[in-house]
C-alpha cells in the first residue's frame, strides 16, 4: 500500500504540473494575440468585480456600527423613558463617533423628530423639508437599514456616506432613525489604493453621466458624455447595470472600460485600463498564474495524501465497525479478548462480560418496519456507550444481540453496569417520527473465570441471558460456575 501511494502521488504530481504549465502558457499567448477580447471581456470585468466586493466590505463595518447601535438597549431604553435628559444620549453618540472613528453619528427620533448630534439637537425633522426626504424614506422602508451619499446636517459643506439603520423596540416598532456617516475622502482614498494595487484608473459616475467621486491624479472630464471616445459610449454606460466598453481615447491610446452599478450608491463604478498596463497585467497574471499553479499543486498533492490515508482508515473502520449501529464486531472483540487473555498471567485482573439482547425485537419490527428497529438499536447502542467507560468494549454480537467486554471489572461491578444499561433503556423510549417506541432489554455477566478462554465466558453469560429472557425478560442474571456441556452458539438463538 505505501509504495501504491508514492507512486499515485508521483503521477499526480507529474499530471498536475504538465496541465498547470501547459494551460497558463497557452493563456498567456492567446492573451497576447487576442488583447483586446482578453482584457475587455475577461481580465478587466473580473478586477471590476474584485473592486466591487471590496467596496462593499469597506461599507460593511459602518453598517455594523450602525445595527449595534440599533440594537442598544441604551438607545431604545433612552426613547422609551421619554427622551428626558438629551446629554446621555450626546454622550452616546460621541463615544461612537470616538470608538470608529466616524466623521458623524446621530440618531433621529420618530416621536419628537429631532435630530441628536454629539454637538446637540440640531433641528427637528420634517416631510416638507427635502433636504430630510431620507428620514422619511427609511421610515417607510422594510429593509432595516440603506445606504446614501448626503450633505451632513452638521455641516451642509461636506458630503458624506450615510448608513441609516432603524430602531425598533422590544415589540417591533419603530423608534427612530440612527447610523454613522464616512467622510467621502476616505472613499477617495480607498480609490487611490485600489489604482495603486491594481494599475487601473477608478472613478465613480452618476446616473447623469457626472464624474462624482475620482483619485487626485485623474484628469478627465467632468461629465463623462464630454470626454472623446467615451462620449459616443455614455448611453451605454448610463443605461445599463453593467458594461464593458472600448474607446480611444484623446492620445490615441485605446482604453477598455467597464462600469458596474453600485445600488447602495446610486452610482456606477468605472474601471478603465489603456493597452500598454493590459500588456504589464498579462505579465504579470502569468507569473502569478505559475506561482499558483505551484501552490495548487502542493495543496491537491496534501489533499490526495490526506484523502489517501482517510481512504485507508475508512477500510479499517468498515473491517472493523458494525455498520448500522456503529459498535464494534466480533473480529474486534476477538483481537481485544485475545490481547486481555495473553497479559492476564503477568497482570491478573477480573475481567468480565456483558452479553444483552432486545426484548420481544420481533414485534418491534412488526409495528414499526425495519427502519424501526433499526432506529432502535442505533440508540440502544448509544445508551450502552453512555453507561459504560471508554476503554471498555461494545460489540454487536447478532441482530438484536450485543456484547459489553469490560476490563479490571468483577462481576459484582459488571452486573450493576448491566443494571444501569437496562434502566437507562428503559427510562429512555426511542423517538421514531411521531412514535416512540419503548423496549426492554435483557443481559446475562460473566466473569471470567482461571484458564477460561472467549468460548466459556461468552457461554456462561448466554446461559444467564436465556434465565433471565426464560424468567420474564427486562432483567440482569450473574453467570455461575463453569460454561454448561450444551451451552447453545451465542448469537444464534433467538431468545424473544
Amino acid at each position: 500500500m505505501p509504495g501504491n501511494k508514492v507512486y499515485l502521488i508521483t503521477v499526480l504530481t507529474l499530471m498536475l504540473l504538465a496541465g498547470f504549465i501547459a494551460t497558463t502558457l497557452i493563456s498567456y499567448f492567446a492573451a497576447a494575440r487576442t488583447l483586446s477580447s482578453q482584457v475587455a471581456e475577461e481580465t478587466l470585468p473580473l478586477t471590476s468585480d474584485n473592486i466591487y466586493s471590496e467596496i462593499q466590505r469597506d461599507l460593511l463595518t459602518p453598517v455594523l456600527i450602525s445595527s449595534l447601535m440599533a440594537r442598544d438597549t441604551f438607545v431604545r431604553d433612552w426613547v422609551l423613558d421619554g427622551e428626558g435628559e438629551v446629554a446621555p444620549m450626546l454622550r452616546y453618540l460621541q463615544e461612537i463617533m470616538d470608538e470608529y472613528r466616524t466623521i458623524t453619528a446621530f440618531f433621529v427620533s420618530d416621536r419628537t423628530f429631532r435630530y441628536y448630534h454629539p454637538s446637540g439637537v440640531l433641528k427637528e425633522v420634517s416631510p416638507e423639508d427635502p433636504v430630510d426626504s431620507w428620514y422619511f424614506r427609511v421610515r417607510e422602508s422594510r429593509a432595516p437599514y440603506e445606504i446614501n451619499v448626503d450633505t451632513d446636517t452638521a455641516d451642509r459643506s461636506r458630503l458624506s456616506i450615510f448608513v441609516n439603520y432603524r430602531v425598533l423596540d422590544y415589540e417591533g416598532r419603530l423608534l427612530g432613525v440612527t447610523g454613522v456617516g464616512l467622510g467621502v475622502d476616505a472613499v477617495v482614498r480607498t480609490i487611490e489604493a485600489y489604482q495603486r494595487r491594481y494599475g487601473r484608473t477608478i472613478y465613480f459616475v452618476d446616473r447623469e453621466g457626472h464624474v462624482t467621486l475620482h483619485g487626485s491624479d485623474y484628469s478627465g472630464a467632468r461629465r463623462i458624455q464630454d470626454a472623446r471616445g467615451l462620449g459616443q459610449r455614455a448611453l451605454q454606460v448610463l443605461t445599463s447595470p453593467s458594461a464593458s466598453i472600448t474607446y480611444e481615447r484623446h492620445d490615441g491610446r485605446l482604453v477598455y472600460a467597464n462600469s458596474r452599478l453600485v445600488p447602495e450608491f446610486g452610482w456606477y463604478l468605472m474601471v478603465e485600463q489603456d493597452t500598454v498596463r493590459g500588456i504589464r497585467t498579462i505579465e504579470t497574471s502569468l507569473l502569478i498564474n505559475i506561482l499558483l499553479a505551484l501552490a495548487v499543486t502542493a495543496l491537491v498533492l496534501f489533499g490526495a495524501y490526506l484523502t489517501l490515508s482517510r481512504y485507508q482508515q475508512r477500510l479499517e473502520q468498515m473491517a472493523t465497525t458494525d455498520r448500522l449501529s456503529g459498535a464494534a464486531n466480533r473480529q474486534v472483540f476477538d483481537i481485544v479478548f485475545e490481547h486481555i487473555a495473553a497479559t492476564l498471567q503477568r497482570d491478573p485482573r477480573p475481567v468480565s462480560v456483558i452479553l444483552l439482547d432486545i426484548d420481544l425485537f420481533k414485534e418491534v419490527n412488526d409495528s414499526f418496519g425495519h427502519p424501526g428497529g433499526d432506529v432502535v438499536i442505533r440508540q440502544l447502542v448509544e445508551l450502552i456507550h453512555r453507561c459504560v467507560r471508554e476503554e471498555d468494549t461494545v460489540c454487536r454480537w447478532g441482530g438484536e444481540e450485543f456484547l459489553v467486554l469490560l476490563d479490571r471489572c468483577p462481576a459484582e461491578r459488571a452486573r450493576a453496569v448491566a443494571e444501569g444499561i437496562r434502566e437507562a433503556v428503559k427510562r429512555e423510549p426511542t423517538v421514531f417520527g411521531r412514535d416512540r417506541i419503548a423496549i426492554t432489554i435483557s443481559a446475562g455477566v460473566a466473569e471470567l473465570l482461571p484458564g477460561e478462554g472467549a468460548t466459556g465466558i461468552i457461554g456462561r453469560a448466554d446461559a444467564a441471558l436465556y434465565r433471565a429472557k426464560r424468567e420474564g425478560r427486562d432483567r440482569v442474571y450473574l453467570a455461575e460456575g463453569a460454561a454448561p456441556v450444551a451451552a447453545s452458539v451465542p448469537g444464534q438463538r433467538r431468545y424473544g
